[in-house]
């Protein structure tokens, strides 16, 4: 189980026995899971793709990049791994699909990003989409 005590006794508090705590910790797992294929999903056609990173090179709102690659693990409610993008990475750290298409094909995505960019940034194949 994923939850931590102090979660696990607010949700006994909240008169959930410990097989229902057991279910909504798989459940979490499941979802969590499911993000990380639908984010798969995402990057799995070749790009370009388009964010709303800040870089140090660039003074646009919104980057251009031709390629980019996720490599995702999860356990518990833990997403985590490894994003390229044009030649260069970053980890992940979390992430989440944020609109779908009518074809309820992901359309906008946020990654939390770790070591060199520290923020959330959200991906997008069309730019108005940002």
């Amino acid at each position: 189980m994923h939850f931590d005590a102090r979660t696990q006794q607010a949700l006994r508090e909240a008169g959930l026995d410990t097989d229902a705590i057991a279910a909504a910790s798989d459940r979490v797992a499941e979802l969590v899971d499911e993000d990380a294929d639908r984010l798969r999903e995402f990057f799995a056609p070749a790009g370009p793709y388009h964010s709303d990173m800040e870089t140090a090179h660039s003074t646009a709102d919104r980057q251009e990049h031709a390629s980019a690659d996720v490599d995702l693990f999860t356990h518990g409610s833990d997403l985590r791994g490894y994003l390229s993008l044009d030649g260069w990475g970053v980890p992940v750290e979390g992430g989440r699909v944020l609109r779908t298409a009518d074809d309820e094909a992901p359309a906008l995505v946020e990654l939390s990003l770790g070591a060199t960019v520290h923020d959330r940034v959200r991906f997008a194949r069309d730019p108005a989409e940002l």
